[in-house]
């Protein structure tokens, strides 16, 4: 086991994504996974059917009490539901944990449409928490929202990541899935230039939880020592296997495999 990756995220009762997606990609890629949850989510494969804040002081003191006692290596943060959460979070990584590898992933909607993400605490993500990331992982509609733009193609795209990299972030992979086409698409933009990464679509409902899962698979990459580059594509191999390999469970977006390493 190497790597120690603290996770900030919310939980899903689904088990596809969220807290329980990121501690499954974490352990499989062979790293420790420690949590400080922010949410706790009703939701199944349908959609998210409620929500119960976690009060910010006792998000700020799981952050706190893991690094004083465990350390990490990296760090992961999810669904930050309210200005209040966002805000502590970013207070206690600023005193606890404020050289340690971050990885960003601005969860705004769940897959079913549901919003995870208070329109109010957008600036408060834009100039607290993003200028802090090592790597910054938006989808596209997430990107749209933070950058003010349309994004419908690969250009479009990649002028949104040069926005987004203005505010600060060490690196920017915007994903690229919900743009049309047979290849998938992802842009990693760094202050020497944009890095191109290409698959196959795998057409699948069953796609619950990618975002989380290509974001911690990245941040235990990070936390093992590996450059940005090879993270991001050991992270994305990670969740094509899993997309392909997916048991199928669940009416709506169902789930990935996120054992497939360890299957045999």
């Amino acid at each position: 086991m190497q790597g120690r990756v603290l996770i900030i995220a919310g939980s899903d009762s689904g088990g596809g994504a969220g807290i329980q997606a990121d501690i499954k990609t974490v352990t499989a890629l062979g790293g420790y996974a420690a949590t400080a949850i922010t949410a706790l989510t009703a939701q199944n494969t349908n959609g998210v059917h409620g929500v119960y804040e976690v009060p910010p002081a006792f998000v700020a003191q799981q952050i706190e009490v893991v690094l004083d006692d465990i350390g990490a290596d990296a760090i992961k943060t999810g669904m930050l539901h309210s200005t209040d959460i966002l805000d502590a979070v970013v207070a206690a990584l600023a005193r606890a944990a404020p050289d340690v590898p971050l990885v960003v992933d601005p969860v705004m909607v769940a897959k079913g449409g549901a919003s995870l993400l208070n329109e109010d605490t957008r600036t408060v993500l834009r100039q607290g928490l993003i200028p802090r990331a090592t790597v910054l992982t938006p989808n596209v509609p997430e990107a749209e929202i933070l950058a003010e733009m349309t994004i419908a193609d690969e250009a479009a795209m990649a002028a949104a990541g040069r926005k987004l990299l203005a505010l600060g972030p060490g690196a920017v992979l915007m994903k690229g899935g919900h743009l049309p086409g047979d290849q998938v698409v992802d842009l990693l933009l760094t202050a020497s230039g944009i890095s191109r990464f290409t698959s196959t679509r795998i057409e699948s409902r069953h796609t619950h939880g990618t975002g989380c899962t290509l974001a911690s698979a990245l941040a235990c990459g990070l936390a093992q020592g590996l450059p940005v580059d090879a993270a991001v594509a050991r992270a994305r191999a990670y969740v094509l296997e899993a997309i392909s390999s997916a048991p199928g469970y669940g009416q709506g977006h169902g789930p990935l495999n996120h054992g497939h390493t360890m299957a045999g």
